[in-house]
């Protein structure tokens, strides 16, 4: 009888051995038909203070995606962090214990060591503006209310621009699947029947200078993307090798109003750095009243140690017609993303309209970090300015322009 349940283990034994042999030769085919390799793309060049040139290939230092620079934008950065540097370490709540709180205050110190430095080949790789507006104080005067979400301990009066550099840029379509961001950061209003019809342009990014990792390229078109071989030009006697065509400076013209950023928003809580930019993108006439609309751009980013989940928005708009609305929900465009030391950052791009020229918006996100501890991350307030409504109609320079649904509840 024990001779039997030998023979019967010993036969089990062979029939795993016989699967584990099937699930490694399949592993090694899988491997086989989808090898993973490493590629030069170029190589690094030394990072500039000054700003870079139209033709500029670049490696997008948050995102890691290959890109090259159209133009550059000068904007106005409102930082609340440069105005209150004790406020990162300090808004912990009572409710995190001291444990919690020195390690909060230890990672910004470290952080902030780290992000004061220049970045530079080896690692992989302007004055005063007028002062921001005041219309947090003015918000819960002119509406009743209490206005918790812009509750700081910096006085709006007391945060001033700083003038830097932006960037519009071609993303490399290789790279679109890979990026925790929206590729399609452009939206316009179309000259269409309907009032919300938006149109967008895929592959286009808005790029901070300290963001950009340049490095060159014997390529003639190291990028691919439709648009790079109808605005760019290889000039190898240039630096940048490549130069901007006449359908570049034509198209930048026509399309201004709908790429200008001018004015960048950020704030940082418990480790979590908020970026705002705002857009105008026209108004839309109706027989009964008159449509603004915005687009905002949005990313968060981790400064810290510990992982954080994204687990609700909780969004106040004011018009200036008088009007207050509240919005809440789970996550942001239908995701709730996790921002870890690895993937640190995470950008989305939403639009809202209003039926007055004017208004703002502030907020907070709902973040839940690895070790359970959960805070509400405050985004910094940001108005909605109109411009003159007689800049004519966005032309788009590229056949794969498509709608884009209106959603202003992100």
């Amino acid at each position: 009888m024990s001779l039997l349940v030998q023979v019967f283990k010993w036969d089990q034994r062979c029939r795993m051995l016989h699967r584990v042999d099937i699930l490694l030769r399949r592993g090694v085919k899988k491997q086989a038909v989808y090898p993973t390799k490493l590629a030069e793309v170029g190589r690094l060049v030394e990072a500039r203070d000054d700003r870079y040139e139209t033709g500029q290939l670049f490696l997008h230092r948050i995102f890691g995606y290959r890109g090259v620079i159209l133009f550059p934008w000068t904007a106005r950065v409102y930082d609340r962090d440069l105005h209150n540097p004790g406020k990162i370490s300090a808004t912990t709540t009572a409710s995190a214990n001291p444990t919690q709180q020195n390690h909060t205050k230890e990672a910004t110190l470290r952080v902030k060591a780290n992000t004061s430095a220049t970045p530079t080949a080896a690692t992989a790789q302007s004055g005063d503006a007028p002062s921001s507006t005041a219309f947090e104080a003015n918000a819960a005067e002119s509406t009743g209310t209490t206005n918790v979400g812009t509750a700081s301990q910096v006085d709006p009066k007391e945060v001033k621009g700083k003038v830097q550099t932006f960037y519009q840029v071609l993303i490399d379509t290789r790279d679109c699947p890979y990026i925790r961001a929206q590729t399609e950061a452009v939206t316009f209003l179309g000259n269409q029947d309907s009032n919300r019809s938006l149109y967008a342009i895929p592959g286009l990014d808005y790029v901070a200078h300290e963001d950009i990792m340049p490095y060159s390229s014997s390529e003639k078109s190291p990028l691919q993307h439709e648009l790079f071989d109808k605005f760019l030009t290889h000039a190898p006697d240039a630096d940048p090798p490549f130069v901007g065509q006449d359908t570049l400076k034509a198209w930048q013209e026509k399309n201004h109003p709908w790429l200008d950023m001018s004015d960048v928003h950020k704030e940082t809580t418990e480790n979590v750095r908020i970026t705002v930019i705002p857009f105008y993108m026209g108004c839309r006439e109706t027989p009964a009243s008159s449509v603004y609309w915005w687009r905002y751009c949005i990313r968060l980013e981790n400064l810290g140690e510990l992982s954080v989940q994204l687990r609700e928005r909780h969004w106040r708009i004011f018009s200036l017609s008088g009007t207050l609305e509240t919005v809440r929900g789970r996550g942001v465009v239908g995701q709730e993303p996790i921002l870890s030391p690895r993937l640190p950052a995470f950008q989305y791009s939403s639009h809202v309209s209003l039926q007055a020229p004017s208004g703002h918006m502030w907020g907070t996100f709902r973040l839940e970090r690895e070790d359970g501890y959960s805070f509400d991350c405050k985004i910094p307030p940001f108005s909605l300015e109109s411009k003159p409504d007689d800049l004519g109609t966005p032309t788009p320079a590229t056949p794969s322009a498509h709608d884009k649904k209106r959603d202003d509840s992100d």
